[in-house]
């Protein structure tokens, strides 16, 4: 059954692609002549093959690492979202909903019995409870709402194991 499926575009990538991503996983503003000394391939060569894994979909983007203390919001938080009801009108607003709230890090729609996870960063604990309160607790499609507060948080190993540097 599974041998049926087509190539994930992860299978797709060679040692010089997964190179690429790694190094560009662990810092997103080398400069193209430092990440092809990095592979070990001509610079041309490089800014071709990150062209090619932009178009195919595999770099989405590249985003900086923010100190969200140094900008005001030292509290980070993972508050896991149950939906009422699991209609798709339900989810895809509170998907445009949450995602779009400031503070909101990252939203993780998971499986199990809980249906999302919202990562995000406030400037203190009462900022963090008018944040469930205004936006979950009282949406029409939350049942329930619970928080937890987030001590520390690392970056793991990257995609291919590579140990990231951030």
């Amino acid at each position: 059954m599974f041998g049926d499926m087509a190539p994930t575009p992860n299978a797709l990538l060679d040692g010089t692609d997964r190179a690429i991503v790694d190094a560009l996983a662990a810092d997103a503003r080398i400069s193209n002549a430092a990440l092809a000394e990095q592979i070990g391939i001509a610079p041309s060569t490089c800014l071709t093959r990150v062209a090619r894994l932009r178009d195919r979909g595999i770099l989405l983007g590249f985003h900086a690492e923010v100190d969200l203390a140094a900008l005001g919001r030292p509290l980070q938080a993972v508050v896991a979202v149950r939906l009422a009801a699991h209609d798709r009108e339900q989810i895809e607003d509170f998907t445009a909903a949450i995602k779009e709230l400031a503070g909101v890090l990252m939203v993780f729609h998971v499986t199990g019995p809980i249906d999302y996870l919202v990562w995000v960063a406030a400037t203190d604990t009462q900022d963090l409870r008018r944040f469930v309160v205004d936006h979950l607790t009282t949406h029409p499609a939350v049942a329930h709402a619970e928080t937890s507060l987030v001590y520390e948080h690392a970056r793991g190993p990257g995609v291919f194991g590579a140990v990231d540097a951030a």
